[in-house]
């Protein structure tokens, strides 16, 4: 693999002028394998969105880079995200690169706005995932590679930053390869690190590219790779044979036998075990510095799946329930995800869609298998940040929008008529905290309860509802920041103004023993009267929030008022015993009865089950539920006592303290009930002199101490 010694400049600018000429010709091939349908995720402030930025310029969709520290990011177009500087909703681009279509999300980073991540991933089929070469594996960057597990989405990694002070290459790799059941495949080393770092260099080609021609990165030189990293990068060249060798057979035996091995048979087989999750190729660079991007584009047309590459999608038919399996092909019969709906102030109501099979057409009829209705397709675009182009068709494949639909919403299936599918919905976490908000006029009440009502419908973790007792409008999302910015928009988008109050956690009751109770409604007040009478025994059940089962023999209860059974139960868990709040992790089976052949009615029952269900909470030691939330604080070592003394006042569960190669300071790891950090930032900032900084997720719910529950509000 020796070359000659040259130096070659390599000039991108003609290319993609070039390239860009091949756009429409591209928007109306149905050649898949020219696709690609990728996602960039990562922990807030690793560079997700810079990365983004500079695909976008690389591949000419813009002519001038966006900086998210001057909040001019393209991708960040909300007036939340240019001032904050972080991603709040996912963003969708088309750009082109060597004859390749890249339809690209960028997804927020911040835990809060998690859901983003998790329906974005539901529709692609490769992902880049940034990692910061300073901070390596952070908790945010764990919960999407988490995420993109669970929907089987091949990855790319790429080590940003390398320019930073700190920056550990191998440091980052060490973590991914022990954070995660993968094998991280060094496909590159960097030219230098720190303010020394001045190029790449491939070991598959073993050439060094320095970027040191212009400040902008578009031009380079192709050099021989320095003696300094010779060993450094036949030691990684060896590393990579040894592994495609162990992970692929075919490779291993051409690599055994001493043949020939070809540039283009290790890109194939490492593109064949990334399509698997074998393996993870890792790539380097600084996006800010313009470095190593072009690269990372080359890499995701190598070794990212096109949607042919993908497993055909699953659904069930609507009327008989059995499975459907349909190959991405514009051949097959319609099948449609809408997976995100957002209000436009020019276009109104967009709904975010992925084709998976069949092709939709501007101004046909579609079928809404899961609500069961027709819609008529107005416009179709597709999506360049928030910058709309109007298309004719999407095919098979492909990523973009409709304009104009009235009844769908996220997570429903668009399909033919006559070939009915109904594809696995898309699941959202509940919300973890609420606040109250009421209008400052009367007239503004109406315009709120609308404003709320389009914001649930854009996101599906956000959910809002009037408290009876009071008439004050509840609203409950997954974090401080969620909330906060829900409120910014109702004052900006929708010019209305309100009073917030303190925000509340979302607890719940469950029960700790097994108990028998029995409900009975009888009510006789001349002529036909009411009567139910239910027997269940309850008990806690930790597989699932709740199970209901018919233990009836002998025909005690019809079989007719079961369901009427089984809503009772439901609705009457929506208010516990304890403090009123949801009951969660029950089993009810319901083990005996009566009904009166001429008395009994659904209604009846249903009371019956409620009152059944009461009883037994109170006999089944009833215990309130608290979200409990995992937090990272990454603080200097001299703050390390106050801000554990701060943590065991709020009632923490040290994890441990730990150390980072590089990262000076340390790093707290603790369990805190959600209630206890509501304005930590406030708190943190004062103990450190605004030196410390933190993240938090979600992690469990656990039982509240008998002390605490009567500092809760909301009890009886």
């Amino acid at each position: 693999m020796s070359i000659k010694e040259k130096k070659q400049s390599i000039n991108f600018e003609k290319f993609i002028k070039k390239d860009i000429e091949k756009r429409h010709s591209m928007l109306n091939s149905n050649s898949l394998q020219q696709v690609r349908n990728i996602g960039i995720m990562a922990h807030i402030d690793a560079g997700k969105t810079t990365v983004t930025e500079r695909i976008l310029y690389y591949t000419g969709r813009v002519h001038k880079m966006g900086e998210v520290h001057e909040g001019t990011a393209t991708m960040d177009w909300m007036p939340q995200e240019r001032e904050r500087g972080i991603t709040i909703s996912s963003a969708v681009t088309t750009s082109f690169w060597k004859g390749f279509q890249i339809n690209t999300i960028d997804t927020p980073g911040h835990v809060d706005f998690t859901v983003e991540v998790e329906r974005s991933l539901r529709v692609l089929d490769g992902a880049i995932v940034v990692f910061c070469a300073v901070a390596g594996v952070e908790p945010q960057t764990e919960t999407v590679w988490h995420q993109a597990d669970r929907y089987q989405v091949p990855r790319i990694a790429f080590v940003n930053k390398m320019d930073r002070i700190g920056a550990d290459y191998y440091g980052t790799i060490k973590m991914i390869r022990e954070k995660f059941a993968t094998i991280p495949l060094i496909t590159q080393i960097p030219w230098g690190s720190e303010s020394n770092f001045q190029g790449i260099i491939d070991i598959i080609k073993m050439k060094a590219y320095s970027y040191t021609l212009d400040s902008l990165g578009t031009n380079y030189c192709i050099e021989e790779i320095p003696d300094k990293y010779k060993k450094e990068a036949e030691k990684a060249q060896k590393n990579l044979m040894d592994i495609l060798s162990e992970e692929d057979e075919k490779f291993m035996e051409d690599y055994l036998d001493g043949n020939e091995i070809s540039e283009e048979k290790i890109h194939q087989t490492i593109r064949r075990l990334t399509i698997k999750n074998k393996v993870v190729p890792v790539l380097c660079g600084s996006a800010l510095k313009n470095k190593g991007i072009q690269f990372l584009l080359d890499a995701v047309n190598s070794y990212l799946p096109s949607p042919m590459e993908v497993l055909p999608i699953k659904g069930e038919n609507p009327k008989t329930g059995k499975e459907i399996i349909r190959e991405t092909d514009v051949n097959e019969p319609l099948s449609v995800l809408v997976f995100k709906v957002m209000t436009d102030p020019f276009f109104g109501r967009l709904c975010f869609i992925r084709v998976y099979s069949g092709i939709i057409k501007e101004g046909c009829y579609v079928y809404n298998s899961t609500q069961d209705v027709k819609e008529r397709i107005n416009r179709l675009v597709k999506i360049h940040a928030d910058h709309k182009e109007q298309v004719k068709e999407i095919t098979a494949g492909n990523l973009g929008a409709i304009i104009g639909l009235k009844k769908s919403g996220t997570g429903d299936t668009l399909c033919d008529e006559n070939n009915p599918i109904i594809l696995e919905k898309i699941k959202f976490p509940e919300p973890v905290i609420s606040i109250a908000i009421e209008p400052k006029s009367f007239t503004d009440r109406d315009k709120m309860a609308i404003a709320l009502e389009k914001i649930a419908e854009e996101d599906p973790t956000f959910k809002h509802s009037v408290n009876k007792d009071t008439g004050q409008t509840i609203i409950s999302g997954m974090g401080e920041l969620h909330l906060e910015i829900i409120v910014d928009r109702l004052l900006r988008e929708y010019r209305l103004d309100g009073n917030v109050g303190k925000p509340q956690v979302a607890f719940k009751e469950t029960i700790t023993k097994k108990a028998t109770a029995q409900g009975k409604f009888i009510r006789q007040s001349g002529g036909r009267g009411q009567y139910g009478d239910v027997i269940i025994e309850i008990e806690p059940f930790k597989e699932g929030n709740f199970e209901f089962i018919d233990r009836t023999v002998g025909g005690t209860i019809p079989k007719e008022y079961m369901p009427a059974v089984k809503q009772g139960i439901q609705e009457a868990m929506l208010c516990g015993v304890l403090a009123s709040y949801p009951v969660t992790n029950i089993k009810v089976s319901v083990v005996n009865g009566s009904f009166h052949p001429v008395d009994s009615s659904e209604l009846a029952f249903k009371i019956a089950a409620s009152k059944a269900l009461k009883e037994g909470l109170k006999k089944a030691s009833p215990v309130l539920l608290e979200p409990i939330v995992e937090i990272e604080i990454r603080t200097p070592e001299e703050y390390l006592g106050s801000i554990i003394g701060d943590l065991n006042s709020r009632r923490a569960k040290i994890l441990g303290i730990q150390e980072k190669k590089n990262i000076k300071g340390k790093i707290i790891l603790a369990h805190v009930p959600l209630q206890e950090v509501f304005g930590y930032a406030t708190n943190l900032r004062s103990i450190t002199q605004g030196r410390a900084i933190y993240v938090m997720q979600f992690a469990y719910y656990e039982v509240v101490p008998e002390n605490i529950i009567k500092k809760i509000s909301y009890k009886i």
